[in-house]
């Protein structure tokens, strides 16, 4: 199904930047950092505009009758269930760290 790979590339790219966070962080690439952060902060919007949801698992719903956690995307059922809570303390956690590491650059 082709929602379900857009799905789960988009879902690779934001895993990408919450993971980049911190590295761009400890690299001192601030800038960067803050980009990566501006994207996964607009894609937090998306999702509670759309009451928490990912506008591409209203797309692919017409097509199935499952609703499991991961219908719509090629991730496993358990990180698919968990996806928000994991990814959303990794991202806070980063951005903890982000600000940690702005805080005190150069001492």
């Amino acid at each position: 199904m082709a929602i379900k790979l857009l799905h789960t590339a988009v879902w690779a790219v934001f895993v990408g930047c919450i993971a980049g966070i911190p590295v761009a962080a400890r690299l001192g690439h601030f800038r960067w950092a803050a980009v990566l952060s501006g994207l996964v902060l607009l894609e937090c919007a998306v999702l509670a505009l759309n009451r928490f949801r990912c506008p591409l698992t209203d797309l692919a719903a017409p097509y199935t009758e499952e609703r499991a956690p991961n219908f719509d995307i090629y991730l496993p059922l358990w990180l698919a269930r968990h996806n928000k809570t994991l990814f959303g303390s990794l991202f806070v956690a980063g951005e903890l760290f982000l600000l940690w590491r702005w805080l005190n650059v150069g001492t």
